[in-house]
């Protein structure tokens, strides 16, 4: 089966109403959240300050906004500054077992070309942002083997072709045309995993500049008539060759293609941190709270991950004294730390201070960690935590840590996070602009324009 034309097909094809209630629900979830962290990296984001000045010292066609900012650019620079800005917080949603993030260059691009375009209406970019999403989530979850193991760090690899769809469908391309911008992406789209080993890099912040800025003009490419490839997806150099050694399973892909979208299994995230972490910030609460642990009493904190996961452990020395708040984000020793010293795990545990709490640094010190080899790359988020007190043995296992869709944050909560996040936003935004947007996105389908929901901001 040429599986890159029948995605293709898929993606020309599907109209608003053809997706299923809960993939429309997922898709306005999605969005908000997506704006409510982007929003909050403008100030809090590691790096992003650069892509947003380059992106307006650049000039050019006042044609998209950056968001936070009130200013216009041409939308391939907004796709990339918005895409730098979406990561950076590492709290935007996330499929636990594809793993990846597929929305965070997936709803920049959307957004940016949208604007562009103009006359959008919210039905148009709800099926646009529930199809990107749901095919960085089929890809993800196609991998038998992990490419972090040879090198590569698939997230935003993945990512890129969900900006590509989302635009593409909004640019109302063929299916033939939709193959030729998946190969045009596949000639951008790439990510060393070498930014796991560099504690000083924030390139892991704002890593889905890239691959926004590539879907976008990719489509717009394949939109102007640039013919690509035939098999961009599972050709003999294709994407799955490239980055997995063709160990995928090709099924996944198009498996209840129309029918399930992957978009509502994603998870929303409570804690602004990697969601590897989740599951033990989970525990540690549950235990805290449970026993009113102090830090005082704890002795030994052990923590069981898979091996994608031990990424988050290791180097153990420099996991337990992160430098940059990407960095921390992605420690299992400061974020369960935290959790056990605060209560919480919140966007002011990033900030430069923060890192030098000594409290947490020394509590940090005393987790070990284990690796499960037998937890799969589909069982990332699963956790153990056990603590070593003065007066016993504490445990908990996570099996869907909460934001998971068997463990759901509510409405309500996802709402409150978009208002605590846009309260960073660069440029103030008023309470009654702010409940203008939630309105708005909760009715997106009768929005006429999107550009409705960008003008509030």
């Amino acid at each position: 089966m040429n599986e890159s034309l029948t995605l293709a097909r898929h993606i020309a094809a599907t109209s608003y109403d053809d997706l299923p209630s809960n993939a429309i629900d997922a898709a306005q979830k999605s969005f908000l959240d997506a704006l409510g962290v982007t929003l909050a990296a403008g100030t809090l984001g590691e790096g992003c300050k650069a892509f947003v000045d380059l992106a307006m010292a650049g000039g050019g066609k006042r044609e998209s906004t950056i968001l936070g900012f009130g200013v216009k650019v041409p939308a391939l620079m907004a796709a990339f500054a918005n895409g730098s800005m979406a990561h950076a917080l590492d709290f935007e949603d996330a499929h636990d077992r594809a793993p990846v993030h597929p929305n965070a260059a997936t709803i920049p691009a959307a957004l940016a070309a949208a604007e562009s375009i103009g006359n959008v209406s919210g039905r148009e970019f709800a099926t646009a942002i529930a199809l990107g999403c749901d095919l960085v989530c089929r890809l993800g979850l196609a991998l038998n083997e992990n490419p972090l193991e040879d090198g590569w760090y698939i997230p935003p690899i993945l990512g890129a072709f969900g900006a590509t769809t989302a635009v593409c469908k909004l640019l109302n391309l063929t299916a033939g045309q939709v193959v030729d911008a998946f190969s045009l992406t596949l000639c951008q789209a790439t990510c060393s995993a070498e930014l796991t080993q560099s504690p000083h890099s924030v390139v892991r912040s704002i890593r889905d500049a890239f691959s926004a800025k590539a879907g976008l003009l990719s489509a717009l490419l394949a939109h102007q008539g640039v013919a690509g490839f035939d098999q961009p997806i599972e050709g003999k150099a294709g994407l799955f060759s490239l980055y997995a050694r063709g160990n995928y399973d090709p099924a996944i892909l198009t498996a209840e293609l129309g029918q399930t979208f992957e978009g509502a299994h994603v998870s929303f995230k409570p804690w602004p941190s990697c969601r590897g972490t989740h599951s033990y910030i989970d525990a540690v609460l549950r235990i805290r709270d449970a026993h009113d642990l102090k830090p005082n009493d704890v002795e030994v904190i052990k923590v069981v991950v898979s091996p994608v996961n031990e990424m988050l452990c290791e180097p153990l020395g420099r996991k337990q004294n992160p430098v940059t708040a990407i960095d921390a984000k992605f420690s299992l020793p400061f974020v369960v730390a935290t959790a056990l010293v605060y209560g919480r795990v919140a966007l002011d545990h990033f900030t430069t201070q923060a890192l030098a709490d000594q409290d947490v640094l020394e509590l940090a010190r005393k987790l070990t960690y284990q690796v499960d080899t037998g937890l799969t790359l589909k069982e990332a988020v699963r956790g153990f935590l056990q603590i070593k007190t003065r007066n016993g043995i504490l445990s908990a296992t996570v099996d869907f840590p909460y934001g998971h869709p068997k463990n759901p944050i509510s409405q309500e909560a996802l709402v409150s996070k978009f208002m605590d996040c846009a309260r960073h936003s660069a440029r103030r935004i008023s309470k009654g602009k702010l409940n203008e947007i939630v309105g708005l996105i909760a009715r997106l389908e009768q929005v006429e324009d999107v550009c409705e929901i960008t003008r509030a901001l």
